[in-house]
């Protein structure tokens, strides 16, 4: 255990500050403070050493040097256990600080700003409060670091039933926090430099840990989750997440983003197996069994989701198969009593706003380091796409809508990815094959086995039809209108196949490959 005697404050976001420093008092630590932080102290009746009278020098530069001294830095770092450090403190005279208040200027809310100039965002890079947050951090041992308002209470309480100290345990889980606020900071100043300059000089990564994985792929892999997970989806029930959990609830999260209708859909290994659209007159339980038609063997250890609160009468239909998880924005009380007695069905439920999450960069493990990739959240092309016509014959307003929705179910299907689909349904799903043309026929043999007529429906493709036989092949089944990208060397070959058929195509000119 540590006695707080002292504690330096200096802090930007005074939340939660007059209450925190009285607790302080109440046990007999002296307090030093700087600038406003003094002041707002002051102000609720606190005795407070002013940094100034602490060091017997005033802040010069403008504010930009008060707290680089040997006094204040000596006072943080020095081994209390070290006989040499403590006998060169009391000649330097030098007292102990035994706990370091700091958060930083506000950096990151600065250059979040719309207009800010560069001048000003160098005025916010703070110099003194990582210096004496590094040092403070370095003597954990002996020192408390404290960056985070939220662990005000958790201090106090600890102190009141320590005698005023705080635990080496403590001490270090902060001093570890504290480590990653500063390297945050500083990879927030860089990146904000390194976007001003237009280089690419690095990449850094400094997140907190979510939680301890189930396992990895597999059982015998340990895995963790890193980061602001919890800001997008809460677990309402269920075993823990695994690896792959993870994996299925972005994946499912990120397609069921796209449709602004009540929709439900069905993945299996992050893949869209069935996805379907409640129409004007039409509920969930609706969308739910367009869905199931497209492939019912996929639910069986499978994640739903759709983007409506989830209704009694569909959690009854989920409730008699087994699903791995379920993902809504809500859950109604009656589905949510249904859904309890699966005890190990995960359920989860999403944020409203998931903009944060569908427009951060992706990033993922490469050959001795990392690969980073800006993000794909909206289907391209769409607009106007009456306008994007190259066959004779163009698409009716039906088969427009048909192609619409199979594109955006498309582009969520690993590459080589086929879809039909009417305006409101998935009807034939292929996934990554090695060739497009495989595709094609996995989707329409899937197609048929779910009894699924296929004449009149749109084909989609997430990029190009190299060669004219996945057309043909989709024609053949009874596509009456396709959507591509187009881009192929072979596009005028594509476009007199489907004239040769009547067949209606438009070009995005957008491809949406996934790997």
């Amino acid at each position: 255990m540590s006695t707080i005697q002292r504690a330096l404050l200096s802090v930007s976001d005074k939340t939660g500050l007059v209450e925190f420093a009285k607790g302080l008092a109440k046990h007999g630590v002296e307090l030093v403070s700087t600038g406003g932080t003094a002041k707002t102290l002051a102000e609720a009746g606190l005795d407070i050493i002013e940094i100034s009278d602490y060091t017997g020098l005033p802040e010069m530069f403008s504010g930009r040097v008060k707290t680089l001294h040997p006094k204040v830095h000596g006072g943080l770092l020095y081994r209390r256990e070290d006989k040499k450090h403590v006998s060169d403190a009391k000649t330097h005279e030098i007292p102990p600080i035994d706990m370091l208040v700091v958060n930083l200027y506000p950096f990151e809310e600065t250059v979040a700003e719309e207009g800010v100039t560069l001048e000003q965002a160098i005025e916010k890079i703070d110099v003194g409060g990582p210096a004496m947050v590094r040092g403070a951090s370095k003597n954990y041992q002996s020192v408390t670091v404290v960056t985070d308002p939220e662990d005000y209470s958790v201090i106090l309480e600890e102190m009141g039933e320590e005698e005023g100290a705080t635990s080496l345990k403590t001490r270090e889980r902060l001093a570890i926090k504290a480590f990653f606020r500063t390297a945050e900071y500083d990879k927030a100043i860089a990146s904000y430099l390194n976007e001003e300059q237009e280089t690419e000089a690095s990449f850094t990564l400094g997140l907190p840990l979510h939680a301890a994985l189930r396992y990895g792929d597999n059982p015998h892999q340990e895995s963790s989750l890193y980061g602001n997970f919890g800001d997008y989806f809460t677990q309402l029930q269920g075993k823990d997440l695994s690896y792959t959990n993870v994996l299925d609830i972005e994946a499912a999260s990120v397609l069921i983003s796209e449709f602004e209708l009540p929709t439900v859909a069905i993945l299996k290994h992050t893949n869209p197996c069935g996805i379907g659209s409640a129409l004007e007159g039409e509920d969930l339980r609706d969308a739910w069994d367009k869905a199931y038609e497209t492939d019912k063997q996929a639910p069986f250890g499978g994640v739903i989701v759709c983007n409506r609160p989830l209704t009694e009468n569909l959690a009854r239909v989920i409730s008699s198969i087994f699903t791995d998880v379920v993902i809504a924005p809500g859950f109604e009380p009656e589905a949510r009593a249904i859904l309890q007695k699966k005890k190990n069905t995960r359920l989860i439920q999403m944020a409203e706003d998931l903009s944060g999450m569908l427009e951060a960069q992706k990033i993922r493990s490469a050959p001795g380091g990392i690969l980073v990739m800006d993000s794909d959240p909206k289907t391209l092309g769409l607009e106007e796409l009456e306008t994007k016509v190259k066959t004779k014959r163009p698409p009716t307003a039906e088969e427009l809508e048909s192609m619409k929705f199979a594109m955006k179910v498309v582009k969520h299907v690993r590459s080589n990815a086929i879809v039909f689909a009417r305006a409101d349904r998935t009807l034939g799903i292929g996934a990554g094959q090695m060739s497009r043309v495989d595709s094609c026929r996995i989707a329409v043999w899937k197609a048929q086995e779910a009894g699924l007529n296929l004449e009149g429906c749109a084909v989609a493709s997430d990029a190009m039809f190299p060669f004219a036989d996945g057309l043909v092949a989709a024609a053949e089944a009874g596509a009456t209108a396709a959507i591509q990208p187009g881009g192929s060397m072979r596009d005028e070959e594509v476009i007199a196949a489907a004239d040769e058929r009547e067949l209606a195509m438009c070009f995005t000119g957008s491809r949406h490959f996934l790997h």
